[in-house]
């Protein structure tokens, strides 16, 4: 096991793992930036180290800082979190070369899963089922109407290399589809630095279903079922839960031994998250992501395994704590992202918080890293917390939900708590029935 693992993030992720290194025994040490010395990770941590000014090139993604901190402290693994430098292979090369377990996948498996082209050429010989598109990228006119006409209109240009919605394009006919083109090559190039992009068949109506893998590095994998995030605003996720409530106990097994297969046949390291847009009966990949997710507390409250553990576990050569019959689902959990953002035009709202009051009882969790008195900076993403609730089935997790965000109070800045409370009382959120465009029709509505 470890001695000393360094967390390089920031916010409820980065004191997430440090307690998780506290209850294995593990020395912690954590990087921040000057805008970062007074956060709750930086106090709570054994050691800390000051890594740059506020702006993240310059701090959290400074890979150089990052190591010399690791020397300096004597730090034998880095665990990264979510974001930041979680899915880079270079620093996951960088830290091998030092000597320094990087607690995630290997850097060629994060190069493969991180080009959206490979990626779902990789899935599709692994036996993942696919969305039917171009088999590689699409730089022609007349080769992007060739594939639209073979899978039919709707179609949706991707960029290769993007994610959160970036250089991503519907169109509905082939006028449409060289409009489409030509934006989506122009927004990938300007975002990611790569214009590749490639074609899809659209579905009208799926939801968004992932599936929590591990794998041991050495042939073995197993699933810790899947998680329904198909509540989202731009491409971003809002509310996931766990067990989906469009899938039945036949489809949770059938697409959770596809994923576990897949992910030892590919001799995969830790922890991962295979990616479906679900329709019909019918799942079709559409990424993977090498790391631990922000919604990860939801697979943690169905079946009783710290997945942090998990991850330190089988980068510290211990393997996979669980085989997959002995894992056990109970229940039903929901999570809600709390932003600091106007509930109604999600703009930031950064500032200090006078007041930070978080439910309690049976069930409830809150991951935060704030306070009272604490200050959200400008400079990071907007999440501030997440609040994640547990019951014997959905009915009573939803009343529960309703429940912890009544109590729920932060004061001194906007936050997307109104939000929640909206919609933990709409009959289509009460009955599951939604899909990835249900929220923003919600909120166009609303408006």
């Amino acid at each position: 096991m470890f001695q000393k693992i360094l967390i390089a993030n920031r916010g409820e992720i980065a004191l997430r793992v440090l307690r998780a290194c506290k209850e294995l025994g593990i020395q912690t040490v954590v990087v921040h930036s000057t805008a970062d010395a007074d956060a709750m990770h930086v106090r709570l941590a054994d050691e800390s180290v000051c890594i740059g000014p506020p702006p993240s090139r310059d701090s959290y993604l400074n890979i150089h800082q990052i190591v010399a901190a690791c020397e300096i402290t004597g730090a034998d693994a880095v665990h990264p979190g979510y974001g930041f430098l979680s899915e880079n292979a270079k620093f996951a090369d960088i830290l091998a070369a030092h000597n320094i377990t990087f607690i995630g996948p290997s850097g060629d498996h994060i190069r493969i899963m991180g080009d959206k082209i490979e990626a779902k050429r990789t899935a599709k010989r692994l036996g993942i089922p696919v969305v039917p598109g171009s088999d590689g990228a699409v730089t022609e006119e007349k080769d992007a109407k060739r594939i639209a006409a073979e899978i039919g209109y709707p179609v949706i240009i991707k960029a290769s290399a993007g994610g959160g919605g970036r250089g991503m394009k519907v169109a509905r006919s082939e006028a449409d589809l060289v409009v489409a083109l030509q934006t989506a090559r122009s927004e990938a190039g300007a975002a990611f630095g790569d214009d590749a992009v490639y074609i899809e068949k659209y579905l009208e109506k799926p939801r968004h279903i992932e599936i929590q893998v591990f794998g041991d590095g050495a042939g073995r994998g197993v699933h810790f079922g899947e998680r329904d995030c198909s509540l989202q605003r731009r491409h971003q996720k809002v509310w996931e839960e766990a067990p989906s409530p469009a899938l039945n106990a036949e489809e949770r097994a059938h697409i959770g031994g596809v994923c576990a297969r897949a992910i030892a046949d590919l001799g995969y390291s830790g922890a991962g998250t295979i990616e479906f847009l679900y329709e019909n009966g019918e799942f079709y990949f559409i990424e993977m992501n090498t790391r631990l997710q922000v919604e990860h507390p939801v697979t943690e409250a169905i079946t009783g395994i710290d997945l942090v553990h998990e991850q330190i576990r089988v980068a510290s050569g211990g393997g996979l704590s669980v085989r997959q019959e002995e894992i056990r689902f109970q229940g039903h959990a929901i999570e809600c992202r709390i932003n600091a953002e106007d509930p109604r035009t999600f703009t930031p709202s950064p500032g200090t918080i006078t007041h930070f009051h978080t439910p309690g009882g049976l069930g409830i969790r809150v991951d935060s890293g704030v306070y009272s008195g604490y200050k959200i900076p400008p400079y990071y993403d907007s999440l501030i917390g997440k609040l994640i609730v547990h019951g014997r089935n959905r009915v009573e997790c939803m009343m529960r939900l309703r429940r912890a965000l009544d109590e729920f109070v932060v004061d001194g800045i906007k936050t997307t708590l109104p939000l929640f409370r909206d919609l933990v009382g709409n009959a289509d959120i009460a009955n599951g029935e939604y899909d990835i465009h249900w929220l923003e029709k919600y909120l166009a509505k609303e408006d």
